[in-house]
């Protein structure tokens, strides 16, 4: 420690631990700022020369920072099993669909009365918002929203299990085409499981953001969840063939946005106490009845 007198001593730092105060002493002394320590009981006073004050706190704020333990990670969420379960069903329930059309096995004019029509939405067709997400223009655009599909719902279903997952996906999609039908013009017309696609990603992006939103951390780490779903939503959102020529960027917004809602709504510790008493079968179950009963009014229709 340096000995060299202080004039107009200014008091930069206490404690009621000698040790405390050496310890900066030497700090600072290692940066080149001479100080002194001595007892005003019960304390231990750390003293500069007026002239080096200012730069004697700066020091000292950087060297408490730097001290500062790092914040707790948050804690591992649990993965759950049997994801691969709802990809295996959504992939059936598509594929099944798409070969009752093109085999026909549904009625003729079923592509038709599936489609998600924004004129016969408005008029009471609620039920084009469902089967729209089963139905596909081509092999192609049935194989890229399997593709996809079965990556972000397989991850997503690890975080909830797959009746859960996929209950909110069908639902969360479904509603986004029923507020783009009722928002756009009537002769707006769009067929495609993207949507779904979207509102998967965003449940999945949602949750992971929410449930380590409350775990003090760096910024990278707990908004990046959220800031990946964005550029994924960007990227993938901004092609597709949901339509001839056309491809459905606001359905794949609404669908995402869904899905962030739905993640943010799930992700609350009360919400995850009350999906954990619900079966992951019955969710699953309603999840299918939700696309049969859509089926069942567009083909009696």
């Amino acid at each position: 420690m340096t000995e060299r007198p202080v004039d107009t001593a200014i008091e930069v730092y206490r404690s009621a631990r000698s040790g405390d105060c050496l310890e900066r002493a030497l700090m600072l002394e290692a940066v080149g700022i001479g100080s002194e320590t001595h007892v005003e009981p019960p304390c231990c006073v750390l003293t500069v020369a007026a002239a080096d004050a200012t730069q004697a706190r700066e020091q000292l704020a950087l060297y408490e920072r730097e001290r500062r333990p790092a914040p707790p990670a948050p804690p591992r969420q649990p993965l759950l099993p049997h994801a691969w379960i709802g990809c295996v069903l959504y992939a059936l329930v598509l594929i099944f669909i798409g070969l009752s059309i093109t085999n026909g096995l549904f009625p003729p004019t079923a592509f038709d009365a599936g489609t998600l029509d924004a004129g016969r939405v408005q008029a009471g067709q609620w039920w084009r918002a469902w089967t729209a997400l089963t139905l596909h223009l081509d092999g192609e655009h049935l194989a890229a929203n399997l593709l996809v599909g079965i990556w972000f719902g397989y991850l997503a279903g690890r975080q909830q299990g797959p009746g859960h997952t996929w209950f909110l996906v069908v639902t969360g999609a479904a509603a986004a085409n029923l507020l783009e039908a009722l928002l756009a013009p009537a002769t707006h017309r769009a067929v495609g499981a993207s949507t779904a696609v979207f509102t998967t990603l965003g449940l999945l992006c949602a949750y992971s953001w929410g449930s380590q939103a409350r775990w003090a951390q760096r910024w990278a780490l707990q908004w990046g969840p959220l800031v990946c779903g964005v550029v994924l939503l960007a990227w993938f959102g901004s092609g597709g063939t949901d339509h001839p020529g056309q491809v459905d960027v606001v359905a794949h917004a609404l669908g995402f946005g869904a899905g962030v809602l739905l993640g943010l709504l799930t992700a609350r510790p009360s919400s995850k106490r009350l999906l954990r008493r619900i079966p992951q079968w019955l969710t699953g179950l309603i999840a299918i009845a939700e696309i049969a009963t859509a089926w069942r009014f567009a083909l009696g229709s």
